[in-house]
């Protein structure tokens, strides 16, 4: 290529750049000032929650969690209700909210709950260097929810809530949600019928990166029975294969038939089997008896199927249960399916919302932010609103090591990341 020819390639790609970019408002610089004078006390804060434990089965540390949220959100403008959920065994969810006709109707979505419960060894914030702290649940997603509080402070700080209709939904069981969901999720779901968009603040996989698909997830229990006999008598017409025989089958035919299809995963995560058994599903937890000599009398699997549609889900559990019912000889088997999270797909409002936060971030000079890849994130609360309101979510703290001992959060991204979200909050409100 001639020096000519880089020169006006060069020139041509900044132009481009250039009439992609919105030049930042006044108004939007004075929002930027108030997250840099307010970032101090956003960390503080982010330290106080963190403190207090709030795992799932918590059931007053997650209340005490949403009432610190409260009494900030309401010193901001914003109306506050708590949602008791102990007819399903949870706290409760925080709803925030502002009423308004102004610009898009906005749902931010977050969590009070963490996996850390009140015997974790994990329970406390604290520094490993100059921007890098050890939080359980400051990442996932504690951080979150602070990014949301201080983005909205600042425009409230700026006085520009004025007529808009914002809601904060912060659920406390997102770990382990309370069952039925129609009980559970009833609340965020009629938010979303009330608004026009919803942003998920779940940990952030960059800057460079937004979820615009998550996949949705569910459970499966195989259950096998075979005759108990002495196991000299093993695969005779009278006695069969027996029972873990039969879930081997299974699990094996799972693998080799249903396996392969992209952001199709299914993983047993407990398998039992023997004499007797006492299995306690709501604990993960069971004890078996057997014997090398007797053929075992019954098996249970129990695993997890994520999926990026709900017609996946639907074709891969036929799969499963057409495999299911062709049993090896003497034994009987039967799989059933609990659904969890629905899937999150990948629409044009969502893809739509991804390039505009990324002209805020560009015009932030935060560089170009792209989809995730599905099939690297987990299931999460936007998923049940996903079909009533454009989504976007990974809007969050940076950090490494979520649901484990060693869960960080860096804090140097915080101030970047809350400016990102204000003026996005900004631009869509004032639409």
């Amino acid at each position: 290529m001639s020096t000519f020819k880089k020169y006006l390639s060069l020139f041509l790609f900044l132009m481009i750049c250039i009439s992609h970019a919105q030049k930042l408002t006044r108004v939007e610089k004075k929002i930027l000032k108030s997250v840099e004078t307010n970032n101090k006390e956003a960390i503080n804060f982010l330290k106080e929650v963190v403190n207090i434990n709030s795992g799932t089965m918590n059931h007053k540390g997650v209340k005490q969690v949403g009432d610190v949220f409260a009494d900030a959100f309401e010193k901001i403008g914003f109306n506050t209700t708590w949602h008791d959920m102990s007819k399903v065994n949870r706290s409760g969810h925080l709803f925030a909210e502002t009423k308004g006709k102004k610009g898009k109707k906005l749902l931010l979505i977050g969590h009070l709950d963490t996996v850390f419960e009140e015997d974790s060894p994990f329970q406390a914030f604290k520094m490993v260097n100059d921007s890098i702290a050890h939080a359980p649940g400051g990442n996932d997603m504690k951080g979150g929810n602070v990014i949301i509080l201080y983005a909205l402070k600042a425009l409230s700080d700026n006085g520009l809530l004025k007529d808009a209709q914002i809601i904060a939904a912060f659920t406390g069981d997102e770990e382990a949600t309370g069952k039925p969901l129609s009980i559970s999720r009833k609340d965020l779901i009629e938010a979303a019928k009330r608004s026009d968009i919803a942003l998920g603040f779940e940990t952030s996989t960059g800057f460079n990166y937004a979820t615009v698909a998550r996949r949705g997830s569910s459970d499966w229990k195989v259950e096998t029975t075979g005759v108990r006999a002495h196991s000299s008598g093993v695969f005779n017409e009278r006695i069969g294969a027996g029972a873990i025989f039969e879930m081997s089958r299974i699990l094996n035919e799972f693998y080799e038939k249903v396996r392969g299809e992209q952001y199709l995963t299914f993983n047993p995560g407990i398998v039992l089997g023997g004499t007797q058994m006492d299995y306690q599903q709501q604990l993960s937890k069971g004890n078996v008896f057997g014997k090398s000599n007797v053929v075992a009398q019954t098996a249970v699997a129990y695993g997890g199927l994520r999926f990026i549609s709900e017609a996946q889900k639907e074709n891969a559990r036929a799969k499963m249960r057409e495999i299911v019912q062709h049993n090896l000889p003497k034994t009987s088997a039967k799989v059933t399916f609990i659904d969890s999270y629905p899937a999150m797909g990948p629409t044009k409002g969502n893809n739509d919302l991804l390039k505009q936060l990324n002209e805020v971030s560009l015009d932030l000079k935060q560089g170009e932010v792209e989809a995730y890849d599905p099939g690297r994130r987990g299931a999460a609360d936007v998923s049940f609103v996903a079909q009533y309101v454009d989504c976007l979510d990974g809007l969050g703290t940076m950090g490494n090591g979520a649901h484990t001992p060693k869960e960080t959060v860096n804090l140097n991204t915080i101030e970047a990341l809350t400016k990102r979200t204000a003026i996005l909050l900004y631009r869509l409100i004032k639409k």
